[in-house]
Parts: C-alpha cells; sequence; structure tokens
C-alpha cells in the first residue's frame, strides 16, 4: 500500500468538517488515557477523532463523527501517545535498509525520525542520500533526511572517502523537498571554531535555506570554543556525556540530545542534568544514535530509551516529551508530528499496563494501523538499489600476512609507540605509549595487544595503515575485518594473527561489504552488500546473523558490549583522541585539534609498560 501525508493545508476543509460532526471520521480512538507531552498531564477517558491522516478532534466524545465506515478503536485501560521520534539516528548503523527499519521500529513506538545518512555519504556522496531518501518517501515513517555535513570527515589530509560534499551539494540537497530539514552532524568542530572555508559554506547554505544545523562537539562542555560554536548557528547538539555538557548546552539556547545506543551508554550520567540539577527538560532530548539490528530485537529502539530514561527517574510524561514533541519543536515541525493535538498528523502509539513500562501494542502511522502487539500488520513495498551501490569493494590487490608487520626504525630492543586503548561504552579513545619490543626489525605486538589495519577501499588506490590498539581482548589467534569503519568506511581490521587478519578482509571484499570474524572455531560472515553498510536481507536475518558476530567475538574473548559497533569508530578520525585512518594515526586533542602523528615516538617520550 502507498503510504501519504497531506499537507495540513490541503486538509483543512475535510479536517472541519469531521470535527463538526458533518463528515464521518476514518478511524476514532475512544476512552483511553492521553498523554498529552504539551500540558504534561495524563488525561482520563479521552477520544481522539481522525480523518484523511490527521487528528480532527481531540475530546471526552467523538460520537458525533463515527459513521457506517469509520473504524473504531476502544483503548479503554489502555495509554494514548504521540508516536515517538528519534532525534537523531544513522540507519545504516542498524546494518537495515530503511524499509527493513521501518519494519523494525514501527512495532515499537517509534513513527519518525530524524535520519543522517552520513555513513551512505561517504561511500556514495549525494546519490547515496538521495537513495534513502527515496526509500524512506516509501514507508509509513515520519521521516526527515538531514544532509551530511564531513564528508570526508577529518578532510582528505587525513582520510580517503568514496566521495565529497561541500557547500554546493549541500544547497542542492536542500531543493529536494522539505522532508531535507538540516545539515547533519557537523563533527568537524574545530573547522566551525577556526573559519574552515567548507564548513562555514555549508551551514551558510544551510540557514539560507531556512535549514536547522545539528553538531558535534567533543571538547569539554567549559572549553571557551563552545559558544563560538553555538555563534555559528548549531542549535543540537548528540556528543553529551556528562550533565555539565547538558547544561552548558541548554544554556546557549541549543538542543541537548541524550544518546543510548548500543554501546554508548551516555543517558544515565547527561539525565542528571534535569533529575539532579533541576535544569528544564524542553530543550533535551533522548535519541539513539547508533544502534545495531541486534540491539532493536533484543532492547528495541526509542521504546527503550525512553524506558531507561524513566529508570533514571524522569517522570514518565516528562520522558516522552524528551522523546516527542521536544524534538519535533527543535526540527520545527510540530505542527505535523510529535503531540495529539487537531490538526497534528495522526502519528499515535497504544500503551497498555504502567506507562513507565512502554509498552507499545499499536501503532498508527498517519492515520493507518500499521503495527498491533509487536508485528506489522501492513506490507511494505521492495526498494531496489542500483548494481554499483552493491559492488563498493575495491582493493587493488588480495592482501596477504606480510601485508601486516610492522617495521620498526631499530633491529631489536624497544620502541615506544602510541596505541589505541579502547574504552568500552564510549565512542572516544585514550592514547597510551607503551614500549613494545622489536626483533628482527619487526614490532613484536602481543601480551593483550592487537594490530590494527585500515585498507582503502574505494578508489583502488592502495593506501594502507598499521597501528597498535589495547582492550579488544582476543585470548587467542583472532581477526574481525568489516567495511563498516565510521565514517569514511574504508576495510578496517583488528586481530592478533597476521594471516587471519589477511584472511579476514578477503573475506568481507569477496562478500562486497560486511563483517568478518575469523578464529580457530572458523569463520563467521555477515553480508553486508548494500554499500557494503546494509544487509540486503530482512530484518529477522539481519539481527541473528549481527548476534552472531558478537558471539563469535565473545567467544574469542572480545566481551566489550556490543563489541562490533564499538571497534567500528576506532577509524572515526574527528572524536579524541587517537585513531587510525589510511592515512595513519590521527590524534585529536582541545589543544593541538586533528593532526597525523606517527606510530613511533621520539627518543625521550615516556613510555609505560
Amino acid at each position: 500500500m502507498a503510504f501519504t501525508r497531506k499537507p495540513l493545508a490541503e486538509c483543512v476543509p475535510a479536517l472541519v468538517a469531521t470535527a463538526r460532526g458533518e463528515l464521518p471520521a476514518t478511524l476514532v480512538i475512544t476512552g483511553g488515557k492521553l498523554v498529552n507531552v504539551c500540558s504534561g498531564e495524563i488525561l482520563e477517558g479521552m477520544s481522539v477523532g481522525i480523518q484523511e491522516g490527521r487528528i480532527a478532534y481531540v475530546g471526552k466524545d467523538v460520537s458525533h463523527m463515527i459513521g457506517e465506515n469509520t473504524k473504531i478503536i476502544d483503548a479503554a485501560g489502555k495509554y494514548i501517545a504521540p508516536g515517538l521520534l528519534d532525534g537523531h539516528c544513522h540507519i545504516e548503523s542498524t546494518q537495515l535498509t530503511v524499509t527493513e527499519f521501518a519494519r523494525a521500529v514501527l512495532p515499537l513506538g517509534t513513527t519518525g525520525g530524524f535520519f543522517d545518512a552520513h555513513e551512505i555519504a561517504n561511500v556514495f556522496g549525494l546519490k547515496g542520500i538521495r537513495l534513502m531518501l527515496d526509500e524512506m518517501r516509501t514507508t509509513p515513517l515520519a521521516a526527515y533526511m538531514q544532509v551530511a555535513s564531513c564528508v570526508p570527515s577529518a578532510g582528505p589530509e587525513f582520510e580517503t572517502t568514496g566521495a565529497a560534499i561541500g557547500p554546493k551539494e549541500v544547497a542542492e540537497a536542500f531543493t529536494w523537498g522539505d522532508d531535507v530539514i538540516a545539515l547533519g552532524e557537523v563533527m568537524n568542530f574545530p573547522g566551525v571554531v577556526y573559519g574552515d572555508d567548507k564548513m562555514i559554506g555549508e551551514i551558510q547554505a544551510t540557514l539560507r535555506a531556512g535549514k536547522y544545523v545539528d553538531g558535534h562537539f567533543t571538547w569539554p562542555a567549559s572549553d571557551w570554543r563552545l559558544p563560538v560554536y553555538a555563534a555559528a548557528g548549531v542549535t543540537g547538539d548528540h556528543e553529551c556525556v556528562t550533565a555539565e555538557d547538558v547544561i552548558e548546552r541548554v544554556r546557549l539556547g541549543m538542543y541537548a540530545k541524550m544518546r543510548r545506543g548500543s554501546a554508548w551508554h551516555d543517558v544515565a550520567k547527561t539525565i542528571t542534568a534535569h533529575t539532579e540539577h533541576g535544569l528544564d527538560p524542553r530543550r533535551m532530548m533522548l535519541v539513539t544514535d547508533d544502534r545495531s539490528s541486534e540491539s532493536l530485537r533484543d532492547e528495541g529502539h526509542m521504546d527503550f530509551v525512553v524506558r531507561h530514561a524513566i529508570a533514571q527517574g524522569v517522570k514518565p510524561v516528562t520522558a516522552f516529551q524528551m522523546a516527542t514533541i521536544n524534538t519535533a519543536e527543535r526540527f520545527g515541525v510540530a505542527r505535523d508530528i510529535g503531540s495529539i493535538t487537531p490538526g497534528s498528523i495522526a502519528d499515535i502509539i497504544l500503551l497498555d499496563g504502567n506507562l513507565a513500562d512502554v509498552n507499545v501494542v499499536m501503532t498508527i502511522a498517519a492515520g493507518t494501523v500499521v503495527a498491533e502487539n509487536g508485528a506489522m500488520t501492513v506490507s511494505l513495498p521492495s526498494f531496489a538499489y542500483p548494481q554499483e551501490v552493491l559492488a563498493s569493494v575495491h582493493l587493488p590487490k588480495r592482501p596477504v600476512a606480510a601485508d601486516f608487520v610492522i617495521k620498526a626504525p631499530v633491529e631489536s630492543g624497544t620502541i615506544a609507540t602510541r596505541v589505541i586503548k579502547v574504552l568500552e561504552n564510549h565512542v572516544e579513545t585514550m592514547e597510551r605509549i607503551l614500549s613494545l619490543p622489536v626483533s628482527d626489525g619487526k614490532l613484536q605486538v602481543g601480551g593483550g595487544l592487537c594490530k590494527i589495519a585500515v585498507l582503502e577501499r574505494h578508489k583502488g588506490t592502495g593506501n594502507k595503515s598499521v597501528g597498535v590498539v589495547e582492550g579488544v581482548g582476543f585470548h587467542e589467534p583472532a581477526a574481525i575485518a568489516m567495511t563498516v569503519a565510521h565514517d569514511s568506511h574504508n576495510v578496517l581490521v583488528i586481530g592478533s594473527d597476521d594471516e587471519l587478519m589477511a584472511q579476514a578482509v578477503n573475506a568481507v571484499a569477496d562478500a562486497q561489504g560486511g563483517v568478518a570474524v575469523i578464529s580457530g572455531s572458523g569463520t563467521t560472515l555477515f553480508p553486508l552488500a548494500i554499500a557494503g553498510l546494509m544487509s540486503a536481507e530482512p530484518f529477522e536475518v539481519a539481527a541473528a546473523q549481527s548476534a552472531a558476530i558478537s558471539k563469535a567475538l565473545y567467544d574469542s574473548g572480545c566481551t566489550l558490549n556490543y563489541a562490533f559497533m564499538t571497534l567500528s569508530l576506532l577509524a572515526l578520525a574527528v572524536i579524541p583522541t587517537l585513531r587510525l585512518s589510511d592515512k595513519g594515526l590521527v590524534r585529536i586533542t582541545p589543544e593541538d585539534g586533528i593532526q597525523l602523528v606517527p606510530l613511533f615516538c621520539e627518543e625521550g617520550v615516556n613510555a609505560s609498560v
């Protein structure tokens, strides 16, 4: 079936006639407990009348608009709430297509979101964004696209991507429709602060189009440059990991987005800006950022995040505001979505039991029941991606074990070496300088350390860099390779054995994208054929394959929570402190900004064993 969302102007005559009782409603919901996110109340015995996919009437009695063909839903004993909105999400990180993402989240009560497709944009540029936008428009979701701002994320001198986006491309994308809503997270925040022409130009193109600018500021909240960043027009930011991060952003008039992804567990700390410090919550939003298909299956989506916020002491109605009207207001679309009010689009969920349990039993999208009791009740159309998107891994040769040998500038002894330290459930890393042994001119990596390498896969340049990582946890010879390597999405491989690293890279290259874990137990492969990022399989299959990767990692000793998602960020060249790209080690600090640094340190640098 086709899903359409008519502009309010086109619906006004029918809405008014229905509200008067002269035109029968297409759907009415009767006798429920209304979660009023505008007033912060729970209103008993409320009913809702719907016409042409929008809400015509909200009140105690809708009997005057019930006709012979009106569908009636008895909500007695249930809560009636606005559909949940995700204010910052990368659909590609779920490993699903937009259609399968919709199938996964609609039964969980998510009816819309604001999606930043900067993953596929780093592979295919505007073409990739447009493909995902076109697919979004075939689903029941109130889906809004953000234009990727950082392609590449840190500049071509630091990494190689498959495409580039600048002010001209940003301006073009905003001509595609009103559902292209904002500039995606501006990760190159140093570029904004210090007046980089490309970043300033993209922001100006966004503001001229009357759109919004989303942020990504990872320096401390007390840093004097946060107000500079805000002065550029950035009005929302999801890189909040402490209460202070939230407080300072809200004080500057920004919307603070509190994230609970698969591996980023920031809500518990950030929510205290409201629960302990007492800040007004209306500029606070709940978001997911990155959730895998596995965690969608096992934990949920925005329903899980709202439930989690309530468990931290947030009033249920307030938590719903943070995932509905606050989000809609942030992006200027509260006239259409985010509340159950006359004139709004009828994106509605019914919940059973205690409101704090967020137990969604029915989802209505634009006036149509699309899911009930955890399952879709409508079929979604298929969407075909072109062949070039299904063949995006271009390595000039098949790597062998020798490609992962690290040659040292000394023949023997030890050498001070920069090491990436992984932090569980956090996006940032630490820089460690360790004294590592050298034998026959080769760095010896062991004792709980692994090698990490990035191979350029977009243009066949042959670029490759190899480094050292701590905290992966492999207790046996093992390797993981992936084409999901934020944000440039080259081939990232981590391992404790050079031969297995080569085998893992070749496995994902042969599959034209995906994740492969290889150990003594064999090979576990999760194919991601669409741009090397998304599965061509249904949600249920993708979730099972994602879970198999998690199990293979765990069995090999990598016990990090949602390890794949954490490891996939080790190439993200704009997040502190130390990352690896195809160009080498990238260090990001408040003092020095972004810079390439050598693997080996100069004599005299303090090293710890």
